[in-house]
């Protein structure tokens, strides 16, 4: 199944995608796409339900994040041995684990704001899974049980923040509308194989990463067993898993993303993102200045 929600941002109404692509409403059998619809027994509730039976929703309004109760939003890094050799870092021989912070939750089609003392922000397609049960000491072999589907994620990051303020990743990566998810959450009975799906993104219409899930360096049910022994891990927690060589930071020269700028990114079977670059509507105050180490205007 392909789930979705969709109008205004906070009003958002749950859908799917029915077999032509066609957008219907699931209003009268969930009152949204939460833990409890995407849960094992929501599931095959859910699975029920006839989509051609469903009311079709015109237009094509604003796709949202596609689904509700995301209490953790955790990103691994260097997954990728292309992406590890391009930043010239050895390969991890542990996951390495940063936080998203939920306020950067967005739809896929949003504009991204560049934050207004960003210099280098930069562009990571990565494949999202969504906890579906509780995950606590799991073993690898029974990790993926434990997902209830997956997702494209684009971990915006901004350089700068992340490797010259004291290399502290997270708040690199957590600013407002930095983590656009979806367009659709498929549930896991549709991804036979989390490990044979290609990724690909491009950066005004040139091709900038693509790559395929099966180059990771830890799998998803390794990612998922491994954090269980460091976190309990709950249904609507979102894991983002990496991403493949390609990005600005390590183009020669770097190459960082402008109002203007426009990024479309695609996981095979999972949709296609896209979203405008735009300045921000904030402005950093004078007495600021010198905390962030800017400059004076």
């Amino acid at each position: 199944m392909k789930l979705v929600r969709y109008g205004p941002d906070g009003r958002e109404q749950p859908g799917l995608i029915d077999a032509e692509g066609r957008l219907r409403s699931l209003g009268d059998v969930v009152a949204d796409i939460g833990p409890d619809v995407y849960s094992p027994s929501g599931q095959r509730a859910l699975r029920s339900v006839d989509p051609d039976a469903l009311p079709l929703v015109p237009g094509h309004p604003r796709l949202g994040v596609p689904f509700t109760g995301v209490g953790k939003f955790i990103g691994i890094g260097l997954n990728y041995r292309d992406h590890a050799a391009e930043a010239g870092l050895a390969l991890p021989v542990e996951p390495v684990v940063f936080n998203k912070w939920t306020n950067c939750l967005a739809g896929p089609y949003d504009p991204i704001a560049q934050p207004p003392h960003s210099t280098r922000l930069d562009w990571e397609v990565e494949l999202g899974v969504v906890i579906g049960s509780t995950a606590r000491y799991v073993s690898v072999r029974d990790a993926l049980t434990h997902v209830a589907g997956y997702c494209t994620v684009h971990d915006v990051s901004e350089r700068q923040f992340q490797l010259e303020r004291g290399s502290q990743w997270d708040k690199s990566k957590g600013l407002d509308g930095f983590g656009p998810v979806g367009p659709w959450f498929v549930t896991a009975d549709d991804v036979p194989d989390p490990q044979t799906l290609e990724l690909t993104l491009d950066v005004n219409g040139t091709r900038m990463q693509h790559g395929n899930t099966r180059d990771m360096i830890f799998s998803v049910a390794q990612i998922v067993s491994y954090l269980s022994h460091f976190m309990t891990l709950q249904a609507g927690d979102l894991i983002a898993t990496g991403t493949p060589a390609g990005v600005g930071m390590g183009c020669k020269p770097p190459r960082f993303l402008h109002p203007g700028d426009v990024v479309e990114l695609e996981i095979q079977g999972l949709g296609r993102q896209r979203q405008d670059i735009v300045a921000s509507q904030y402005a950093v105050a004078d007495d600021a200045r010198d905390l962030l180490r800017m400059p004076a205007i």
